[in-house]
C-alpha cells in the first residue's frame, strides 16, 4: 500500500511515554493558574474570572494512541470550556478534538468531538456522557493510524473516523500533532447556545490530569523507521464487540451527528456521510 511505504520510510522513532507532566508538557498560557502536583504526576488547570490555563506537549505525534485522565469541573460548570485536542500548526491545520462542555449543576456534560483535516473541520458529534465526570477520573483516549481514528471513553469507542481518502475524504496522516488542553470561559456558545453565562461566584473552576500515556511516533531527523507497525495500535480497528458498544453509546447518548444535519449542509452531505 502506498501509503504504508510513505509512513514507513519516514523518519521516525516509537516512544512509549507513561507520563510526568513536569517532564512531558509545557504550560503555554494562564501563569499561576496551571499547578504541576505529586512531583509531576497531577496537573491542575483553573478557570476565574481573570485568566483560564492550557498546556501542550514537548512532543509532536505522527500517529498513536494517546490516553490521558481527566476529572472535569465539578458543580455549576455552565458556560466552561475544557479542550483536549490533537493538533498541528498553521491554517491547513489537522486536529483531533475532545471538549467538554460544561452545564448547571445536575445536568450531564456534553463531550463535543470533531476532526478537521487540511483546515476543514465541520465533523462535529456531540454525547451527552452516560456517568458523572467530575466524581472520578475517566480516561479519554485518542487512537490515530493511517486508516481510523478511534475516540474511546474508558476503553469504550464512541466514535470512529475511518480514511476514506480513495472516496476524496480529507484525512490528518502527514502533519505531525502536538497534544494541547486548556480550560476557558465560553459562556457565549458552550451552554444551551450561550443561554446559561458562567457565575463567577463558583469560581475558581478545576479540572485535574493524570495518568498520561502516549504509545506513539515521533519525528526525529536521522532517526530509525517508526516501529510502530509491531505496536497493536498500528492496524487495530473496531471488532464487531466494539462496534456493538459504540452503536449503543450513539444510540443512547449521541445528541448531534453532523451527518443527520441537512438544514447546514444544503448542497449536500459530506461525502463520508454516504459511505457506511
Amino acid at each position: 500500500m502506498a501509503l504504508r511505504f510513505l509512513l514507513l520510510v519516514c523518519s521516525m522513532v516509537a516512544i512509549a511515554s507513561a507520563g510526568n507532566f513536569h517532564q512531558d508538557f509545557d504550560i503555554t498560557w494562564g501563569e499561576g493558574h496551571a499547578k504541576f502536583l505529586n512531583n509531576g504526576q497531577l496537573l491542575t488547570l483553573s478557570l476565574d474570572k481573570a485568566s483560564g490555563a492550557g498546556f501542550q506537549s514537548k512532543d509532536e505525534y505522527l500517529f498513536g494512541k494517546i490516553d490521558m485522565q481527566i476529572k472535569l469541573v465539578s458543580g455549576n460548570s455552565a458556560g466552561t470550556v475544557t479542550a483536549y485536542y490533537l493538533s498541528s500548526e498553521g491554517l491547513a491545520h489537522d486536529e483531533i478534538d475532545f471538549e467538554f462542555l460544561g452545564n448547571l449543576s445536575g445536568d450531564p456534560y456534553t463531550l463535543h468531538t470533531n476532526v478537521f483535516a487540511q483546515g476543514k473541520g465541520n465533523r462535529e458529534m456531540q454525547f451527552k456522557v452516560w456517568f458523572d465526570p467530575t466524581k472520578h477520573f475517566h480516561t479519554y483516549s485518542i487512537l490515530w493510524n493511517p486508516r481510523h481514528i478511534i475516540f474511546m471513553v474508558d476503553g469504550t469507542p464512541i466514535r470512529d473516523f475511518k480514511n476514506l481518502e480513495s472516496r476524496g475524504v480529507a484525512f490528518p496522516k502527514n502533519q505531525p500533532m502536538r497534544i494541547y488542553s486548556s480550560l476557558w470561559n465560553a459562556d457565549d456558545w458552550a451552554t444551551r447556545g450561550g443561554l446559561v453565562k458562567t457565575d463567577w461566584t463558583k469560581a475558581p473552576f478545576v479540572a485535574t490530569y493524570r495518568n498520561f500515556n502516549a504509545d506513539a511516533c515521533v519525528p526525529a531527523s536521522g532517526g530509525s523507521r517508526c516501529s510502530s507497525a509491531k505496536s497493536g495500535w498500528w492496524n487495530q480497528e473496531l471488532d464487531s464487540a466494539s462496534h456493538a458498544r459504540m452503536r449503543w453509546v450513539q444510540e443512547n447518548y449521541m445528541i448531534y451527528n453532523y451527518c443527520n444535519d441537512v438544514k447546514r449542509f444544503p448542497q449536500g452531505l459530506p461525502p463520508e456521510c454516504s459511505i457506511a
